[in-house]
Parts: structure tokens; sequence; C-alpha cells
């Protein structure tokens, strides 16, 4: 007799995982499936071993050139980049063979197979092909992931560029790197690479780099790695591209051409449904994404999805939340998915961290807001980490002073972003926030350093 799973999660990358450990901690009998390898993008090819090799960067620079700056000096430092990828696929493997632990552990049956939905059985189950098996379960929880999304660029099926995946697993460093797109991913890239002394060009069609991320941030983000040689090119189009180089287009429309050794497409991300079955289910898309409720609920009521197929913030910890509420949902726990404080974080050097709105948004809705906003380096800890660098650390409030916002340019931000998301989630006031004892001397105490002392209404 075939057994009937109470669920099936499709997807074993940070939403898949943690979903499905947590229904089989708390009773139901759960199965995942994973085509590619358990982890999903996140451990394999994104935050995971983007950071390791970020990390080993970051070391790179304060030992050498940066060093001096804090009386360190050091001659003939290099990094030995077969040892730095060997290091990152040390650290996947770990983490790989914990998640498959994880699963033995807490009875999670593993399938490594490409998981098909076909219909429903005459009981109304679930049926879900994979490795040559049919498979049958009560709910199911979508969790595919992303993939990189390439545009129709004239000429790019010709040339052998890179995405993330190729450019974690670099051989060697190019002569000159050109990274279309200048977003989250690809400016961690040209962090990375150009902390490795590889001249980089990033090309990028909207005004500003980093998305919707703060304005004065991204700003201030460009000309610091501006003044570390890096070319950037915004409002423009790339139109063609050819071995060894870029064609672009200006915002006044003169064409140039950007040589580069190596070629870096990062224009964003793509959910991945095709070949998934959902039309099997009648399952409702949009705009190539599948469309949830408060409970993640798809337009079938018991089959769920979470992570980047949703469309909605295509973050590994948005995934995880909001894995946790499909379950809650399934055990009948009172829960509900809020977008209202996600986190977000830039990796480069220095790192970028935001949450909640910002001054842009609030000002295109006519929101009434106060901007706190004070220098890193009113922390002493933040100058002592950070020879001769500034940093920004910037709240928004409401009328009411329920803080709203915040965006941080300095390393370590990423550390205790936390603690204003907390207060964004729970309508925290400047003034309750003030009342919290921070403990000194840290960084983090520039949130308090920002919202005390000031005087009261």
């Amino acid at each position: 007799m075939t057994a009937i799973f109470d669920l099936a999660v499709i997807g074993a990358g940070p939403g898949g995982d943690n979903a499905a450990e947590y229904a089989s901690a708390n009773g139901l009998k759960t199965i995942i499936f994973e085509k590619n390898n358990v982890g999903g993008v996140c451990l394999n090819e994104g935050c995971v071993p983007t950071k390791t090799i970020l990390h080993s960067a970051h070391i790179y620079h304060k030992a050498g050139a940066d060093g001096r700056k804090y009386a360190v000096s050091a001659e003939n430092i290099e990094v030995a980049l077969d040892k730095l990828i060997a290091r990152k696929n040390k650290i996947i493997k770990k983490f790989s063979a914990g998640i498959r632990g994880d699963f033995k552990n807490h009875g999670v049956e593993l399938v490594m197979a490409e998981a098909v939905l076909n219909g429903k059985d005459t009981d109304g189950n679930y049926r879900i092909d994979a490795g040559g098996e049919t498979y049958l379960a009560k709910h199911i929880l979508l969790a595919t992931g992303s993939r990189s999304f390439i545009p129709p660029i004239p000429g790019l099926d010709k040339v052998d560029y890179w995405t993330n995946k190729e450019a974690l697993d670099c051989k060697e460093l190019p002569k000159s790197l050109t990274v279309i797109g200048g977003g989250v991913i690809g400016m961690e890239f040209v962090s990375f690479f150009n902390t490795m002394g590889v001249p980089v060009t990033v090309v990028e069609m909207m005004p500003k780099i980093l998305g919707p991320m703060d304005e004065e941030l991204s700003e201030e983000l460009m000309k610091t790695y501006e003044k570390r040689g890096v070319k950037f090119y915004l409002n423009t189009k790339v139109v063609e591209v050819a071995p060894g180089v870029v064609y672009a287009e200006l915002p006044e429309g003169e064409r140039i051409e950007i040589p580069g050794d190596r070629i870096m497409v990062s224009v964003g991300r793509k959910a991945v449904t095709e070949g998934l079955g959902l039309d099997s289910l009648g399952i409702k898309t949009e705009r190539g994404a599948v469309p949830v409720n408060e409970h993640m609920q798809t337009s079938d009521p018991n089959v769920y999805a979470c992570g980047d197929i949703t469309g909605q913030a295509l973050l590994a910890h948005v995934a995880r939340r909001e894995g946790q509420v499909a379950v809650h949902h399934l055990l009948g726990v009172e829960d509900a998915m809020s977008y209202k404080a996600i986190p977000a974080i830039v990796y480069t050097d220095p790192e970028v961290s935001s949450v909640g709105a910002t001054e842009r948004e609030l000002k295109l809705n006519n929101i009434p807001y106060e901007v706190l906003r004070l220098p890193m380096s009113y922390s002493g800890r933040f100058i002592i980490e950070n020879e001769q660098v500034n940093g920004i650390c910037k709240v928004l409030t409401d009328a009411e002073e329920k803080i709203i916002g915040a965006h941080l340019l300095g390393n370590t931000s990423s550390e205790f972003i936390t603690i204003i998301t907390l207060a964004v989630e729970k309508g925290m006031t400047v003034d309750e926030l003030s009342r919290i004892v921070f403990p000194h001397p840290t960084i983090s105490e520039i949130l308090f350093s920002t919202t005390y002392p000031r005087k009261r209404r």
C-alpha cells in the first residue's frame, strides 16, 4: 500500500528544508524532494558561498593596503584562489551534510529527484512523480526557489558569460570584468573582484545601483567603489555583447564599447515553475510566480508556497519565515506572514543594511516622516574598527514618532539590523527604543545615539 504523507515539500532550500523539519518535528509525516543539491541556491550558489569568498577578500584588504591604518604592516600578502574556492566548497559540503543529518534526525524522508505534480488520486490526495515513483500527499509546499534571469541581449548566446554560479567557481581571476547589473548580487561580486585587484566596470540600466534600496546609501557606496577604481555607467542599456566587449547605449543615445576579459550577467532572478506540473492542479501564476495569501496558500488552499517562487522578497530568511507560516497554518497555529519589516543586506565592504520604508517610497505616497541621522563614526567601536571611514545611520519615523524604517552604511551593520527590524515590526517609538540598554562600546549603540537625546514632545 502506498504511504500517504501529510506534507510533501518540493525544494530543499532554506524555505523548504526548515519547513520540512519543523512539520515533521510537530507530528506531520513529511517528505521532501530536491533535484539538485540540498540547501538550494542559498547554500550552493548564493548566500553562504558568496559571503565565504567576501570574508576572505575582507581579510586580504585589512591585512594588505588597509592594514597600515591600524599600525599593522605586512609584505607579500597573497590570496590563493584555489584554496579560497576549496574552503568555500568545504563549507558547502559541511552545511549540506548537516541538512541531511537534520532530515534524518527529524524523520523527514528525502528524495533526490525532480518532482512533478500530477493531479490527484480518487481520494483527493496529491500525486507527485519523482525518480520513476509516484508519491501521495494530503498537502503540498512549493519551495523550488529561483534561477538567474538571462536577458535577451543580442550576442549573449555566443559569449561564455558568468552568472553568480560560474563566478563562484572561477579557476583564475579575469584580467578585467564587466558586470551587467548593479543590484545586490552584482555589487557583492564587484566588491570581491575589485578587492582582488581586478579592474571592474558596472553597467546599470537604472539611475542608481542597488535597486530600491536607500538612494543616499547607494550613492555613497558607489562613490566608495569609484575611489577604488570601479567604473559605473548608470542609465545605460546594454544593446549587444561579443567576446571581450560589451556594446552599450548611454542616456543621451551615444553608443560605446566597453572592453572586458570576462562578462558577468546579474540582472535579477526568476521563479522556478517550469515543469513543475502546476497546470495539473490549476494553480494560478502571475508574472511567472505563484501568488499566495497571508497563510502562504496558493489558489489551491491545500497547496502552499514559500520562498522565491512566490515572487515576494527573494531572500533566504524570508523563505524560512514563509515556510514556518505555512506549517503553522497546517497545524492550526494562529499566524500570518508580514512583509512590514524585511531586513536586506548587501555584503559589500562597507556593508549596507536596510529595513522598512525608504524616503523615496514615503515621498511617493505623501507620508509625513522625519529622518534621525548620525555618522557611524559617532560610535567609538566603529572608529576603532573603521579608520578614516564615516558610514551612515539613518532612522525614519512617522508623525507619531514610530520607527518605520532604517538604513545603515557601515561594517557589521548586518549583525544589528535585527534590533531595528524588531522596532519596525512591533511599531516601537523612538522613545521606547532609547530606553533599551545597549552595550558599550559596540557599533550597535549607534541606534541608541541616533534616537537619543532628543526633545520630548
